[in-house]
């Protein structure tokens, strides 16, 4: 097992993990209040001095920060730490509006490389794998993340970036990757790719670690059929630090979050209000060990459950599920709430691969939703009637499960563009009447 696989800290029990997030979250709280002049202001403003916070327990009094404010706050509002002690920048993969742009100090980059690393390690990697990165790099966090967490683990890592598909697979079979990291979406275009040109049995895959977007447990499971791999969730923001701040294990059921570093809360999107363990609601971040771009109580709107039911693998730290969605990408359809990764689920389920994309639109003041599906190969027909009879029972499925009709198109395979990177599912219209 790698040294990163760190039973002192990942088995810790529970009390002793409170004991030392209290710890960090005090010295943390000091911290920007003494350094970062937007955080002092807005505890001011809320009546909470440092003193007030004594461990996890007063976390409650301190107030959410958006992102919203990290705009507004751009560039340099909100670091903790000197320019001159800073060594880098990530930014955001968002093109509306003034970027997030989060800084690094040395420590805070070796604490994020530890993270990924942990996350590499719970997905079987050691130093004999070759760990093939196919996240963007540059300002997008995913690939420099794995990529310091791979070479911290000892893999022989191969810093592919997204694109150019055929040298991905070319270096994939000569090189023998054994752990992909990308987008599943590009798992997935991968995996079509792959299998299309009969290359199936030249890759040596044996696991992947998926993240920067929503994927249903249908996607995870049509990922592993197409490359004869276990693949494992990893979560992650770029203003928090990027992938790595939870991760999946061998069980595949939920994201142990790296209670060290982060602590995570559940909250009731409207209100506030924390939430007891088990309920769903929106997930908080406060980031205890970071440096020079130090967040307390980050609104994620990311839609999740926490849990700390006993997992096989003996890590100790809190799991998280799969965001279920997110409060500011749901879509109000009629007045349904409505989320992406539940069309998906209908699509998979009924055989149909995760190509597909969601148009919104109003018309004479009413909401119209279409749903636009690739058929395969093998579905692909042109007889009319088959055509129509497809659409029609997956519109039954969509309104089994949203309660709305939705249209459904069914187009010819490789119709709809790929992703190399994120995927673009929602095409909201309506926006266009707001602007």
């Amino acid at each position: 097992m790698s040294k990163y696989y760190q039973p002192e800290i990942e088995t810790m029990p529970v009390e002793e993990i409170k004991k030392l997030q209290s710890e960090r979250l005090v010295a943390q709280i000091k911290h920007v209040y003494e350094n970062v002049e937007f955080y002092r202001n807005k505890m001011d403003a809320a009546g909470v001095k440092p003193e007030d916070i004594k461990g996890v327990e007063d976390l409650h009094k301190l107030p959410f920060i958006e992102k919203d404010d990290l705009r507004n706050q751009y560039p340099y509002g909100l670091m903790g730490k000197p320019l001159s002690e800073c060594v880098r920048i990530q930014s955001t993969s968002g093109t509306t509006g003034r970027r997030v742009v989060a800084f690094y100090t040395q420590h805070d980059l070796d604490l994020w490389e530890d993270c990924c690393a942990r996350a590499i390690v719970a997905a079987g990697g050691t130093n004999e794998d070759v760990c093939h990165i196919s996240y963007g790099y540059g300002l997008f966090t995913g690939g420099p993340g794995l990529n310091g967490g791979s070479h911290k683990v000892g893999c022989l890592t191969l810093p592919m970036s997204s694109g150019n598909t055929d040298r991905q697979i070319q270096f994939m079979t000569d090189l023998g990757s054994t752990i992909l990291c990308c987008t599943p979406s590009y798992a997935a275009y991968l995996g079509e790719s792959i299998n299309e040109r009969g290359l199936r049995d030249k890759i040596k895959l044996k696991a992947g670690i998926f993240g920067a977007e929503a994927w249903t447990e249908e996607m995870r499971h049509d990922i592993e059929d197409k490359l004869g791999i276990k693949a494992y969730d990893i979560y992650g923001l770029t203003e928090i630090s990027g992938p790595g701040v939870s991760f999946e294990c061998e069980e595949q059921a939920g994201m142990h979050v790296n209670e060290d570093h982060f602590i995570a809360e559940i909250i009731n999107p409207k209100t506030g209000e924390v939430l007891p363990e088990g309920e769903k609601g929106e997930l908080v971040f406060t980031c205890i060990t970071k440096e020079a771009f130090p967040l307390i109580r980050y609104r994620t709107r990311d839609i999740c459950i926490l849990s700390r039911k006993k997992c096989s693998c003996g890590r100790t730290h809190i799991k998280m599920t799969k965001p279920l969605g997110r409060s500011d990408d749901m879509l109000i359809v009629k007045g349904v709430n409505v989320f992406p990764s539940q069309i998906e689920t209908v699509l998979l389920n009924q055989g149909y691969p995760a190509n597909y994309q969601i148009i919104v639109d109003r018309v004479n003041n009413g909401d119209t939703i279409e749903v636009q599906v690739e058929m395969t190969n093998e579905m692909f027909s042109d007889n009319l009637s088959i055509v129509a009879e497809k659409e029609k029972e997956l519109v039954a499925g969509l309104k089994a499960m949203l309660g709305i009709y939705a249209k459904v198109k069914l187009v010819n395979p490789k119709t709809i563009a790929r992703s190399e990177g994120k995927a673009v599912r929602v095409i909201d219209k309506r926006n266009l009447y707001n602007a």
